[in-house]
């Protein structure tokens, strides 16, 4: 029986900066950091509250073919990769501190009917989601 989602992929462009970006910038902690081969390097990081969800931050390449991580590289780089969706119970707030701390943003804090939403960017071009959600139905799409 599946109990919840463990691991989520963010595709990046430098693993070093990822994390640091992750970790001094997101707030996130670093759980794992391994060098399992001169082309493969497992570095894991999760929010603090959650450990039980973790962000694999991978460079496009092994065990993908080179041709499907030289599109995925394509993507990221044109910084059109979804990455995650982030809670908050406050996005305006949170939004603030972020952008304080340097994470570029793409949107800020909007009226959306599933709650309030900002759009920001990681250092590699991928998409964060910020959302302080509340109680929604097909409807208030109407």
């Amino acid at each position: 029986m599946i109990t919840n989602v463990h691991l989520v992929t963010v595709y990046v462009n430098d693993i070093d900066e990822a994390k640091a970006f992750y970790t001094d910038k997101l707030g996130f902690v670093l759980k794992t950091d391994i060098t399992l081969s001169a082309d493969f390097r497992w570095v894991t990081v999760h929010q603090a509250d959650h450990p039980e969800l973790e962000l694999a931050l991978m460079l496009p390449g092994p065990p993908m073919d080179a041709e499907s991580a030289d599109a995925v590289r394509r993507i990221v780089a044109k910084g059109m990769m979804h990455g995650v969706g982030l809670a908050t119970d406050d996005c305006h707030k949170t939004f603030a501190e972020l952008v304080a701390n340097g994470v570029e943003y793409l949107q800020e804090p909007s009226e959306r009917p599933y709650g309030i939403e900002a759009v920001l960017r990681d250092n590699s071009g991928n998409w964060l989601v910020l959302v302080e959600q509340r109680p929604y139905s097909p409807a208030d799409f109407g």
